[in-house]
């Protein structure tokens, strides 16, 4: 008998599967970063397809077996999509795309869900000249978390305090770690 697992989950990606599958990816808050199949969900009518849009925040209930996680279900909880601005909504597909270009496989980290949901709440906030500090806070936030760099991450306060020439230094700093991983 397989357990069922039900956990906090933001939606980073989808990719399509076979005929109607899709495989999604998941940020979730107990189990980290993984990808689960979702069986008929690009079918007319699709039970979960509302839920599992890209950037959703969802209750999801998950299976494991012998070929990897399979998605039995899923609660909408925010639809991030939808609540956020299309400035803001750009941000956090950059912030999706990095840590799913930066985690291969499967990690167990619950603090980047933490980071990443907060990421969207500040967003949610911010004006569009504030997402850059945003963005840029989550940033090195994903890379120290993840262990691509290992300077002190400043608070997103002092980050809009930053001059010109003290960001380009972060953003430098940030260059330099993904170059490192070789991605």
């Amino acid at each position: 008998m397989q357990h069922k697992y039900t956990t906090r989950a933001v939606v980073l990606g989808r990719a399509p599967t076979k005929e109607v599958g899709v495989t999604v990816t998941l940020l979730t808050e107990d189990l980290g970063l993984l990808r689960a199949r979702a069986e008929g969900l690009r079918r007319s009518g699709a039970k979960l397809a509302h839920a599992l849009q890209t950037l959703s925040e969802v209750e999801a209930t998950l299976l494991r077996g012998k070929e990897g996680w399979r998605l039995s279900g899923a609660v909408l909880i925010t639809p991030w999509f939808s609540e956020l601005p299309p400035s803001a909504r750009l941000c956090a597909g950059r912030r999706a795309s990095l840590i799913t270009r930066l985690v291969q496989g499967e990690i167990i980290d619950a603090p980047l869900y933490e980071v990443f949901i907060s990421f969207l709440e500040t967003l949610r906030h911010e004006e569009e000249a504030g997402q850059d500090s945003a963005e840029l806070h989550a940033t090195l936030s994903i890379l120290s978390l993840l262990g691509h760099d290992d300077g002190a991450v400043p608070s997103i306060d002092e980050i809009r305090a930053l001059t010109k020439e003290d960001r380009r230094l972060f953003i430098t700093r940030i260059n330099r770690s993904l170059e490192s991983t070789g991605l």
